[in-house]
């Protein structure tokens, strides 16, 4: 899911302000906005190895300033985040996010050669303490909602965030179904009626939007809201038939799935149906164990996989960037351009989720 920036002009005042932030100890040779300028323009895939330069270094790196100006020179780039659970972790789970090793020359041939068929890429961890579970489909950056939802799911179409879930109303004791619409530009939340003839009673736990409308599961079916008509469709179960085991996610407006069967599949709009991905000649798609933890997310504009393996205390977390390529209406082939083990860790015990942002 992607964090919306908007393009803000700097003023003299915001400049001001900005060099109090930043401290002049980063590099003493130059001023503060030229040192934010040339951080912005590094891939941000190397911003984890430039905070182990110094402090001064960790503090830009997580400065509001930094990434408005990237986004001002039009630097912005899709960052991977996994968050995940081990058992030797007592303070809840841990995030890491996808950037490039550090230098990996050698003076040994074979570790040089050992090195050329990596991919470069590795996770590194980030310090959020005491994080709270969480899963996947609440997992927005949206301003606080008007009123309090359970057991929350989210999703993101043209600019606005749509949070389902479940609403208590005052005096009551029942739960209903609500979807709250938070305007990212706005800044302004609505509230979206659902008819009870659609939702008949089941409660709303997937969604996701495709195909100009928010794609909600009910139960074992589907029902489908038009924001542009303010009407609701139902469109059968066929949708939701491999969305269950909530690994799936949405890139360039088609949804993709990788269900308990492990089979990589899309969703065509069309004609309602699963068609399987195919891989491209002298290409291979990873082959993935029922049993492993698998996620799904949208890496700007390629499919990216994580998964788990390994037995014992000990395991590998791999990582796969599929490129998508439409041929036809009825065909989409997947590239992998890379596939690497990028952390070793102690076992896992639960996989929450990967999702990306535009930073």
């Amino acid at each position: 899911m992607e964090r919306l920036v908007s393009g803000e002009t700097t003023t003299s005042s915001n400049m001001k302000k900005k060099k109090k932030k930043v401290s002049s100890t980063t590099n003493p040779s130059l001023p503060d906005d030229l040192v934010l300028v040339i951080i912005a323009r590094v891939s941000i895939l190397y911003y984890p190895i430039l905070s182990l330069v110094s402090k001064s270094f960790r503090s830009l790196l997580a400065s509001p300033e930094l990434y408005k100006v990237r986004s001002l020179l039009g630097r912005r780039e899709s960052r991977l985040y996994v968050c995940i659970n081990m058992y030797s972790y007592k303070n809840g789970p841990s995030w890491f996010t996808l950037c490039r090793k550090p230098d990996r020359t050698t003076t040994s041939s074979n570790k040089e050669q050992e090195e050329d068929r990596s991919s470069g890429y590795v996770l590194a961890r980030i310090p959020i303490p005491h994080s709270p579970l969480t899963q996947r489909y609440s997992l927005a950056a949206a301003p606080s909602l008007p009123v309090e939802l359970f057991r929350v799911s989210v999703s993101v179409l043209d600019q606005k965030i749509y949070v389902a879930g479940l609403h208590q109303e005052d005096g009551s004791d029942s739960l209903k179904n609500s979807v709250t619409v938070l305007d990212t530009e706005t800044q302004v939340s609505d509230r979206v009626a659902i008819p009870c003839s659609v939702s008949q009673g089941k409660e709303i736990f997937i969604s996701t939007s495709v195909g100009g409308k928010v794609n909600l599961v009910t139960g074992r079916k589907v029902v489908d809201y038009n924001p542009v008509e303010g009407s609701w469709e139902e469109v059968g179960d066929t949708m939701c038939e491999f969305m269950f085991s909530k690994c799936f996610c949405v890139v360039g407006n088609v949804l993709y799935s990788c269900a308990i069967d492990r089979v990589f599949r899309w969703y065509d709009t069309e004609v309602r149906t699963w068609r399987n991905l195919e891989c491209l000649i002298g290409g291979r798609l990873p082959k993935l164990s029922p049993r492993a933890f698998v996620s799904l997310a949208d890496y700007g504009g390629k499919l990216a996989v994580f998964w788990n393996q390994g037995v014992g205390d000990w395991q590998m977390l791999w990582c796969a960037v599929i490129a998508l390529e439409r041929r036809n209406t009825c065909e989409i082939l997947g590239n992998v351009e890379w596939s690497d083990h990028v952390l070793h860790v102690p076992k896992i015990r639960s996989y929450y989720n990967a999702l990306s942002a535009t930073l």
